[in-house]
Parts: structure tokens; C-alpha cells; sequence
């Protein structure tokens, strides 16, 4: 998931607390999310999505730090 695109750009218009309270989920669940350590649902996503106004398809593609850190794969012969 694209932490980034859920809690970097969007962070002025909520905290944790608030984005918590209007999306459903606990705080805890929230920060597990942004921190990497809980992997959400489709459905999570179009929830987390839809309280942000964002497409759920911005929610998963990776930004561009981590396109860059992703391993190059060689060509298949």
C-alpha cells in the first residue's frame, strides 16, 4: 500500500485521530497501516480511499521512493 499517498500529502487535513474517527477504523489500525506492519483489504482500501477523496488506485501505486528501491529484473530469455 501507498502509505504515502494516505498519510504524506493528506496529513494536513487530518490526524490520525481524526482520519480514524471518519473512516471507522481505531487509531491503532491507522498507524499500524502507515507504519507497514498491517496489509489492508480491498474493501479497507475503498473505505480508506473514499474518506480521503482519492481513487483507490491512488492508494496503490507505489510512489516514487519505493519504485526506486524495488529490485531490477533482468530480461527472460
Amino acid at each position: 500500500m501507498n502509505s504515502d499517498a494516505v498519510f504524506g500529502t493528506h496529513k494536513k487535513r487530518f490526524t490520525q485521530e481524526k482520519f480514524a474517527e471518519l473512516s471507522g477504523f481505531t487509531q491503532q489500525y491507522i498507524s499500524d497501516l502507515e507504519r507497514g506492519r498491517r496489509n489492508p483489504t480491498v474493501v479497507t482500501l475503498f473505505e480508506l480511499a473514499s474518506t480521503l477523496g482519492v481513487s483507490h488506485v491512488d492508494l496503490v501505486v507505489p510512489d516514487d521512493e519505493a519504485r526506486d528501491e524495488r529490485p531490477k529484473l533482468g530480461k527472460r530469455r
